[in-house]
């Protein structure tokens, strides 16, 4: 069995292959590709966290993995890379979403400027749980529709409803750095920290109050605190004791608990 509501210092390969199988409903997490950032030295290897993560993924469990790439010299594709290997692991690629960065930073002399990262949405089977965030449309009530034309091409105009609200596409737009990411500014000492939003928006998406999130490579804890804060259980992992512990630092803030 596993302890919920948890942060576990450890290598999450190791102890997600102690776990039983079938026991995590969502994974959201963000793995340290092309040693873009020096994660204290530990060496990462997708195709074995990603079998280490199907395995302990219920039926209709989703994992959300969030890649970018190096582009210096040309694209690394790892991204595109790890899509493979999930689906190689037995996950079926449900989705590829991307999270575009509001206010990015980083220009580029002879390219565009590059503002977003993957968001692979992984389900081991068709995803159990589906709640579709909304979003206002720009245009409601009824009309006139433009065209309706059948099989004889002629043009029946009739009334429509257009809705309130529709769901949201699959591009995902948040501002980084204080103040978009998170408030926490303990949170900025782990090299790599995506926005609580985004965190929770999947969250939100893919499970139910009472279920079990996980991130087994979790820094500085986002993925937790706002499993937390969404009435989810949750689990942490991560190799960093460091990292671990400003992942604490935040889940106590964000609980008034000790954890």
């Amino acid at each position: 069995m596993i302890d919920a509501n948890n942060l576990i210092v450890g290598d999450a390969v190791e102890i997600l292959n102690s776990w039983n199988e079938a026991c995590v409903d969502l994974t959201v997490t963000s793995p340290p590709y092309d040693n873009l950032r020096n994660y204290k030295g530990y060496s990462f290897d997708a195709e074995l966290m990603l079998s280490a993560i199907h395995r302990v993924t219920k039926k209709g469990g989703v994992c959300v993995w969030v890649v970018g790439e190096k582009i210096n010299g040309g694209r690394s594709l790892s991204s595109f890379d790890h899509a493979f290997i999930g689906r190689d692991c037995g996950f079926t690629v449900h989705d590829v979403m991307i999270y575009q960065k509001k206010n990015t930073p980083f220009q580029r002399s002879n390219a565009y400027t590059n503002c977003y990262e993957l968001m692979i949405v992984f389900s081991k089977g068709k995803p159990k749980t589906f709640n579709p965030l909304k979003e206002p449309t720009k245009r409601h009530g009824w009309e006139t529709a433009v065209s309706n034309k059948g099989p004889d091409a002629v043009n029946r105009k009739r009334p429509v409803e257009l809705k309130k609200e529709k769901t949201k596409n699959n591009i995902w737009q948040y501002a980084v750095g204080y103040g978009g990411t998170t408030t926490d500014k303990i949170a900025f000492q782990h090299p790599a920290v995506f926005p609580e939003k985004l965190a929770a928006d999947h969250i939100l998406s893919w499970t139910n109050p009472g279920d079990i999130v996980l991130d087994p490579m979790c820094g500085s804890g986002t993925t937790c605190k706002m499993a937390h804060k969404n009435n989810r259980k949750w689990i942490g992992i991560d190799i960093s004791k460091e990292y671990i512990e400003i992942a604490k630092n935040r889940m106590a803030k964000a609980s008034n608990l000790t954890v």
